[in-house]
């Protein structure tokens, strides 16, 4: 759209994914505007007209997707087993689509999405905002600077204290459809990275566990995958962990890089704190990783976290000036990982994948 005019962007589900996340992003990038939301549940609805007067709020999806409520992008921040429907749904409208991560529960759907989305010449693309955190931004430009030499091993962790299960949440649901446990919930975020920063995987070994009393799903994960170029990728989650490991610990051979504590987004964006803000993204000094070698360490100022850069790249793409800010096969190729490490786990036993596997394009 080159006429000046905002795209209408219509948001599907305001829970943790629509409020705190999508909405307030899209609101915050110029040539878009919350248009629509979708939501069934009352208290959820009350808050979005709060929140967007403006906006229609529905409970039915037909009301984002056709008739004169049509909006001109879809986004889809609904629990797991909705994403291929709904995303389908979105395609077969014309309407490009934004899907939550993980994309989908299995390969297989993730696939059918993509497949058809090309087939029918719609834009789909996948929200893995992890790749816009302050810490990971920061590595990744001192592995573009080469501060690091010749990196061998990476080592990335999402660990929280969390003893109790949370009830109800999809996230502690054990019906494959639902995509529930760390594997799909943090798992998907630690593999995007792995990808971006060093390419496609030739083996994986995981070891899923269940460490919390009543536990049905995953709450500790370890994965290790070996990429194509050499490096090792050590991955771990848990939700029962009470003393917090580093989020990252890279070796190379000329430096190691060691940073502590979360990206600072997600917490802003729930307290209200938009992009534009000065302490926007930007991790507390303290948090600031370590790079050197033993006896000769220095601190390095993170680079400031920037979710926003998604939909800004989005619109650049939805005028034909930028491919989309994840590209969907990325998505699946992470599923494809996901799918390795439940037969690794299962088995006990180093899973091969196929050359062009587990890599992003």
């Amino acid at each position: 759209m080159t006429n000046g005019q905002s795209r209408k962007v219509g948001v599907i589900g305001y829970g943790l994914a629509g409020r705190v996340f999508h909405a307030p992003l899209i609101d915050a990038t110029p040539g878009l505007d919350v248009a629509a939301i979708v939501t069934s549940d009352p208290l959820r609805a009350s808050q979005a007209r709060r929140d967007f007067p403006d906006a229609q709020v529905s409970g039915e999806v037909d009301a984002v997707l056709a008739g004169a409520g049509r909006v001109d992008l879809v986004v889809v921040a609904t629990p797991n087993e909705s994403h291929i429907p709904l995303g389908l749904r979105a395609v077969e409208s014309g309407l490009p689509v934004v899907v939550d991560k993980p994309l989908a529960a299995t390969v297989a759907d993730g696939r059918r999405l993509v497949e058809r989305a090309q087939e029918a010449g719609v834009m789909v693309t996948v929200f893995q905002n992890r790749r816009w955190d302050s810490d990971f931004l920061t590595l990744r430009r001192l592995i573009a600077q080469g501060r690091l030499g010749r990196i061998h091993r990476y080592e990335s962790r999402f660990e929280r204290w969390i003893p109790q299960l949370r009830e109800g949440s999809w996230r502690e649901n054990p019906d494959p459809a639902k995509a529930g446990g760390l594997l799909y919930d943090l798992g998907a975020h630690l593999i995007d990275q792995a990808l971006v920063l060093f390419g496609s995987v030739i083996s994986v070994y995981a070891e899923l566990d269940r460490r919390r009393p009543g536990s049905i799903v995953d709450d500790d994960v370890f994965v290790a995958l070996t990429h194509a170029g050499g490096v090792r990728s050590h991955l771990w989650a848990s939700a029962l962990a009470p003393q917090l490991g580093p989020r990252f610990r890279v070796l190379g051979d000329q430096a190691g890089y060691t940073s502590y504590g979360l990206d600072p987004q997600e917490m802003q964006l729930a307290a209200g704190l938009r992009p534009g803000s000065p302490e926007w993204g930007r991790q507390a000094p303290e948090r600031d990783g370590i790079l050197g070698v033993a006896g000769d360490n220095k601190t390095v100022p993170s680079l400031p976290g920037a979710y926003q850069d998604f939909y800004s790249v989005l619109t650049v793409a939805l005028d034909g000036g930028a491919p989309p800010p994840v590209d969907p096969w990325n998505s699946v190729a992470v599923l494809e990982i996901i799918e390795a490490a439940q037969r690794s786990a299962a088995n006990h036993i180093v899973v091969s994948m196929s050359p062009d596997g587990g890599s992003p394009r």
